[in-house]
């Protein structure tokens, strides 16, 4: 443990003081990667984007995002939280500047991947930082307003991320987003302290030692439905809230940009609300597999409906109900600190938090795809979309529930 950790100032910082700390960061993660929603518009007047560039470009984040939890779950188990998310969140800022430089399609992506990397630590920092200092019980309620609170990045990517690109242009959003970082990597500086390990727990294993780890991990039966469910379900609300809300919004009803905004604003307050509400509502081991198979249909059938509704209000009242129900995405953090013992959990939430993510730019990459196919399909954009999402949705809920559970305890 560093000595920052055991310095007099540190030792009388309180564990909620840390942890906001932390969720600052999260918040400026949660705005970069919804970043595309308003600044899709812009981008395809200046660059000419077609639909399955949109979708790369959006999906870049959450590849590089994804692909590098395995080895934040190693950095937060050899190093600590405090150490991994100080050295790599320093790229966000980076990435950022690289963007707003952006003179093609090119340089965005190349932006998109670095912020992508440098936000790789933000949840995962939060998530194991309330393992270690929360007591078990209070796990869903206390992930729950950290994914709540954080959800404040969603609501800068709405009116005033539009208000901002519609005044100026896209680059100055993400110029924006570069200096809260650099705030966030400051507060981060200050406060946070090392989280101490769980009693018990032996010496930080090395580099090798940690990945070995990870096949234990894999080879308990119930990892692959956790990871089946967590492919699809962050991912469809990201694929509306972080890509086609504005495009749909602008291009299906006519909205204006900052309409668009609006309505994005809207379902980012929602966003919000849905994560505490239901990690107050947790109904425990015994019957949250059953509501995360449940949830999963329902929000699976709103997108149904989105798909074949031509109705603004519609689709404007659907997709903030579906914001706030989205909230239960929640108990699955919940279910991953169940399953594993306090050991495996730095690793559990990497691999968990790597499946939400890759599935992320898996599923916007994918309804890109769809997205441009449509027309010669004989179908509008949106109604393939949509309907996409649903019927991933719908076997995600399938996969999970008939794949092994974890065993009685």
């Amino acid at each position: 443990m560093d000595s920052h950790a055991t310095s007099p100032a540190a030792q009388g910082r309180t564990a909620w003081a840390m942890l906001m700390a932390l969720t600052f960061g999260f918040a400026l993660s949660q705005a970069f990667r919804t970043v595309a929603a308003i600044i899709a518009p812009p981008l395809q007047q200046e660059f000419g984007l077609t639909p399955e560039q949109l979708g790369l470009f959006a999906g870049a984040f959450h590849f590089s995002f994804g692909a590098l939890q395995l080895f934040m779950g190693i950095g937060i188990d050899v190093w600590g939280p405090r150490r991994t998310v100080l050295v790599v969140s320093p790229l966000a800022i980076v990435g950022a500047l690289i963007a707003a430089s952006a003179g093609g399609f090119g340089q965005l992506l190349v932006g998109q991947v670095v912020i992508g990397v440098g936000c790789a630590p933000a949840f995962l920092v939060c998530t194991v930082f309330i393992a270690r200092r929360f007591a078990g019980e209070r796990f869903a309620a206390v992930s729950g307003a950290v994914l709540g609170i954080g959800s404040v990045g969603l609501l800068l990517t709405g009116t005033p991320l539009a208000w901002l690109v519609d005044l100026t242009s896209w680059r100055a959003g993400y110029l924006a987003l570069a200096t809260g970082s650099l705030a966030a990597w400051l507060a981060i500086g200050w406060l946070v302290e090392e989280a101490p390990a769980p009693a018990g727990t032996p010496t930080p294993p090395g580099v090798l030692a940690a990945l070995r780890g990870y096949r234990e991990l894999f080879s308990l039966r119930h990892t692959w439905g956790i990871l089946v469910l967590a492919t699809f379900t962050y991912a469809s609300f990201m694929a509306l809230r972080g890509l086609w809300l504005g495009p749909l919004m602008v291009e299906r009803h006519g909205f204006t940009l900052v309409e668009a905004g609006h309505v994005a604003l809207a379902v980012s307050v929602m966003g919000m609300l849905g994560p505490p509400l239901f990690g107050r509502l947790d109904p425990g081991d015994a019957h949250r597999r059953r509501w995360l198979v449940g949830y999963t249909l329902a929000v699976a059938a709103m997108y149904a409906a989105m798909a074949f509704n031509r109705l603004a209000a519609v689709d404007v009242a659907v997709s903030i109900v579906m914001s706030l129900v989205s909230g239960y995405i929640v108990l699955q953090y919940a279910d991953v600190r169940s399953t594993y013992p306090a050991r495996m959990i730095g690793r559990a939430m990497a691999v968990f938090t790597m499946a939400l993510f890759l599935g992320v730019a898996l599923v916007q990459w994918l309804t890109g795809l769809v997205a441009a196919a449509a027309p010669g399909w004989g179908v509008e954009a949106y109604e393939a979309v949509l309907g996409a999402i649903a019927l991933m949705l719908a076997l995600a809920a399938i996969g999970f529930r008939v794949l092994p559970g974890p065993r009685p305890a």
